[in-house]
């Protein structure tokens, strides 16, 4: 069996942007939750998902807020995108679905603690993590690919080096030195994914990057400043991948059955749908 993982709040931020805007009877903005909830059934049961969770940031902050003070915020998010948060759970829980919604951890840390526990699984044959994030393309493994639902493309650990020029397990010392501007983390100055991706694929990890650019035989450009800013960024770059590192201990603790897709909740989706003033038919209710 295929076990599917969704970033929640990848879709939700990316229904906002998307789906057309829409009011509740009460004159609330609404439009990207129906949106998911037409779009989340419609997959569902046109690709024949057998098991599925949802992973949400319940909040935006997490513990790595307090590791970091320009790690990312809620600061900026649309008041109506907000709003939707705990609408958007509730209509992946109104579907059928598992619902992690995380609050000291982040959805990634979820997706992560997910993959990890269900990959070792005898009867489990892929699990795959619905999210174009590169942040998860570090848990990409034999069992576990990365599946960009709206392209239709799946990554795989060649995929991954294709991508990057790194192995999945070199992605958080990557992260660390081009950054990621999604997160707030701000990488190393001069370092870019072609410099870092040599110098990984050479070395993998931080720690192991020589100091002295002279040992480097690899055919990096700029090697002497791409060295000296690391010397004197060492340690902000440990921190940044251990921003950058995914967790594997987030309160996941269900089992593969409760992953189970059995269709839709009739009451929970008659009565939120009635909060959308919006009315979507599944095909199948949960018995």
């Amino acid at each position: 069996m295929r076990v599917h993982l969704v970033d929640g709040t990848y879709e939700l931020f990316r229904a906002y942007f998307g789906a057309p805007k829409a009011k509740d009877p009460h004159g609330r903005e609404v439009g990207a939750v129906r949106g998911l909830i037409r779009m989340w059934l419609s997959w569902i049961e046109r690709a024949g998902i057998t098991h599925v969770g949802f992973a949400f940031d319940h909040v935006i902050e997490s513990f790595r807020n307090d590791l970091f003070a320009g790690y990312k915020t809620s600061l900026g998010v649309p008041a109506d995108l907000m709003a939707q948060f705990e609408l958007a759970e509730r209509a992946a829980y109104a579907i059928g679905g598992l619902v992690w919604p995380m609050v000291a951890f982040e959805a990634d840390d979820a997706l992560a603690t997910a993959a990890a526990r269900f990959a070792v699984l005898p009867e489990v044959e892929q699990v795959r993590v619905c999210t174009p994030d590169k942040d998860l393309a570090q848990v990409v493994g034999s069992k576990v690919v990365a599946l960009d639902r709206f392209k239709d493309v799946v990554l795989d650990e060649a995929g991954v080096v294709a991508k990057f020029g790194v192995a999945p397990e070199s992605i958080p010392d990557f992260l660390a030195l081009v950054g990621d501007d999604a997160d707030g983390i701000p990488g190393i100055p001069r370092w870019g994914q072609k410099s870092a991706g040599l110098v990984l694929a050479r070395w993998r990890h931080l720690e192991a990057i020589p100091t002295d650019p002279l040992r480097w035989d690899v055919p990096v450009r700029g090697a002497p400043a791409l060295a000296a800013t690391l010397n004197e960024q060492r340690s902000d770059a440990i921190l940044y991948r251990t921003l950058a590192t995914l967790r594997t201990d987030a309160p996941v603790t269900e089992s593969l059955a409760d992953l189970e897709w059995r269709g839709a909740r009739k009451a929970e989706l008659e009565t939120l749908c009635d909060e959308l003033g919006d009315r979507p038919r599944p095909t199948r209710w949960r018995e």
